[in-house]
């Protein structure tokens, strides 16, 4: 052995083959599970008569302009079922985005997230409103006077962020039942309306087939609970056709 040489372990290999074998497995186990899970929601989709497709759709973010679909780069849906409920067009999809950020030696990070959600077509004129768990942040601002719109019930206050530029179409919206089935659920949704449409997630994270279920009963439950006017309106618009 030369002076200054240095001998690796002798077991350092196997460790090394180790390591790899175990990513090896993790992989091979992450990618069952994913199919598995592509299958439950494949057969979930099929059971209520609805289309489903793998394929990437790079478009969602043009196509419907919630800002939660506009968040970082390579952005797409996937994992797509489409169909109808109560005569509504739905969308219950996996959704893909990346942000990037740098460490302290310059070297670029690349950070993927993923989450589920619905996009529910109302059939009816919306007004933009957004309803979402109120977070540290939130009541950060709130403190310092940029404060959201508060209801009546101190519960859901606290526990919800609620904005809208029509004050009174929040009331509207959210009158007494449809503040106690929101607080009702075991999960806090995120739901955001544009002109037409509804758009519920949690945030973060991609649900089984019985969190879409759930997600999709509470969507449908705030419109059949929308308030008599807009219910009129809708049957003035069916009458019409």
């Amino acid at each position: 052995m030369l002076l200054g040489e240095t001998r690796l372990p002798g077991f350092l290999p196997f460790v090394i083959v180790g390591f790899i074998a175990l990513f090896i497995v993790i992989a091979v186990m992450a990618h069952k599970m994913e199919r598995k899970r592509v299958a439950a929601l494949q057969a979930w989709a099929s059971s209520k008569g609805w289309r489903f497709s793998e394929t990437k759709d790079h478009a969602y973010d043009e196509r419907y302009g919630f800002s939660h679909l506009r968040q970082g780069s390579n952005r797409y849906a996937h994992n797509i079922s489409s169909g109808q409920v109560s005569g509504r067009g739905v969308k219950a999809f996996d959704y893909h985005w990346e942000t990037h950020s740098t460490d302290s030696k310059g070297n670029r990070q690349t950070h993927t997230h993923r989450m589920s959600a619905l996009i529910i077509d109302a059939k009816i004129p919306l007004k933009p409103l957004e309803i979402r768990p109120e977070g540290f942040f939130d009541k950060m601002k709130g403190a310092f006077g940029f404060d959201d719109i508060d209801f009546e019930s101190a519960e859901f206050s606290r526990k919800f962020f609620v904005k809208s530029p029509d004050r009174k179409w929040a009331y509207d919206v959210l009158h007494a039942r449809v503040i106690e089935l929101l607080l009702a659920q075991p999960h806090r949704y995120t739901i955001s309306f544009d002109e037409s449409r509804v758009f519920v997630s949690r945030g973060s994270g991609r649900w089984k087939p019985p969190e879409f279920e759930e997600a999709l009963d509470v969507a449908t439950k705030l419109m059949d609970h929308f308030p008599d006017y807009l219910k009129q309106q809708q049957q003035q618009q069916q009458e019409g056709l």
